[in-house]
């Protein structure tokens, strides 16, 4: 699961910041709001990203 995570969150990252960088600057709002989120993920060890892979069946909590 936490692959899946880790490539979705960079994924995402890239893709942010390539639209900042050739679309608009607000995108990189949406990098910070991925920084965020995995920030708070290591603290509180909740990950709203694992509870959508966990609905979509991707993989199963042990």
């Amino acid at each position: 699961m936490h692959y899946w995570i880790r490539g979705i969150a960079g994924t995402f990252v890239l893709v942010s910041l390539a639209l900042g960088y050739w679309v608009t600057p607000y995108a990189y709002l949406f990098t910070a709001f991925v920084g965020l989120n995995l920030l708070q993920s290591s603290v509180t060890h909740w990950c709203l990203m694992e509870r959508i892979l966990e609905k979509l069946g991707v993989a199963q909590r042990a």
